[in-house]
């Protein structure tokens, strides 16, 4: 938080630390850019009228230092050519002074959302060459054509796919795929691991995909 004002400081501060933030305050531009060019803060808070440098332009040797963490501006400043400087210079959000502290914070927290990088979207697939597994139904393909599986067919070879070069014991395979079934036992794995081995290798005898690891169990080998 970057604010010469200790009312606001001690305000701020107090409200932030409560919401669950750490802070870190520094009272001048000058000492702004030096502390904030470290690069180890989530977001600043920056007043727009500080002694030795005022916010824009300590806005602007922050971004031309190529630190990108978010940045909302406070300030008394209400005229649209201020907000579009703020903007300029590269501000995030721009808050006007007096402001009421709930609506900062839910700024605050928008503005870090706004910086997290995007949640990568889960594969709604596997592929083994040219062989689709989905992941959200019991479908498995090769090229356009339908493979029939039953469900624990399905099951196991998803489960090998999402278990890749590890290799698998029975017992574990009987605990997550028959985990409904406590009379299984370790054949009924052996048994549908050929199944399975029928329907999606060229040479069954030969497998590419899942492979035996003699004494241990089985191993999904991934391209």
């Amino acid at each position: 938080m970057v604010e010469d004002e200790v009312g606001i400081q001690v305000a701020l501060e107090d409200n932030l630390r409560v919401a669950g933030y750490d802070v870190e305050i520094v009272s001048d531009g000058e000492e702004a850019v030096l502390v904030a060019s470290r690069g180890s803060f989530d977001l600043i808070v920056l007043d727009v009228l500080l002694p030795s440098k005022d916010g824009f332009e300590v806005c602007s040797d922050l971004r031309g230092k190529g630190i990108d963490t978010p940045i909302v501006m406070l300030t008394v400043k209400s005229q649209q050519e201020d907000k579009i400087r703020g903007f300029a210079a590269g501000a995030d959000d721009y808050v006007l002074k007096p402001f009421d502290i709930i609506e900062l914070i839910a700024r605050i927290r928008a503005a870090l959302r706004r910086s997290l990088p995007p949640s990568p979207k889960p594969k709604n697939a596997i592929e083994l060459g040219d062989i689709r597994i989905s992941t959200n139904a019991p479908v498995v393909r090769r090229s356009n054509e339908y493979i029939p599986m039953s469900l624990k067919e399905y099951e196991l070879l998803l489960y090998f796919g999402n278990h890749p070069n590890e290799v698998l014991g029975r017992e574990r395979l009987l605990k997550e795929i028959w985990r409904d079934q406590p009379l299984s036992e370790a054949r009924t794995v052996d048994a549908h691991v050929r199944l399975v081995r029928k329907k999606i290798e060229a040479d069954p005898s030969n497998p590419r995909w899942i492979r035996t690891v003699y004494g241990k169990g089985y191993v999904f080998v991934s391209e």
